[in-house]
C-alpha cells in the first residue's frame, strides 16, 4: 500500500490544509476580537455605545494578525502566478 500512497505527501497536505483552511480564518477572528476590545477611550452615552478609541494592545495584536493573513494571501497569489499556466 505504501507504493501507491505517499504518506509523507498526504501528511504535508493535511497540515497545510489545516493551517490555511482553519488557521487563517481563526487568526482573522482573533484579530477582530482583539480589535473590538474596549480601551481607555470607551464612552457610554444614553443613545448608544460608542467606541472612541480602542485598546492599544488590541490594535497591535489585530495589526499583526491581519498582516499575517494578508501575507499568506499574497504568498498564495504569488505561488499561483509563479507556477504559470501554459
Amino acid at each position: 500500500m505504501s507504493s501507491w500512497i505517499d504518506l509523507k505527501a498526504v501528511w504535508e497536505i493535511v497540515v497545510v490544509g489545516l493551517l490555511a483552511g482553519a488557521g487563517l480564518p481563526a487568526l482573522f477572528a482573533v484579530g477582530l476580537r482583539a480589535l473590538g476590545r474596549p480601551g481607555p477611550g470607551y464612552v457610554r452615552t444614553s443613545e448608544s455605545n460608542e467606541l472612541v478609541g480602542g485598546n492599544p494592545v488590541g490594535i497591535a495584536v489585530a495589526t499583526v494578525c491581519f498582516a499575517v493573513v494578508l501575507a499568506a494571501i499574497g504568498y498564495g497569489i504569488y505561488i499561483i502566478v509563479a507556477s504559470g499556466h501554459k
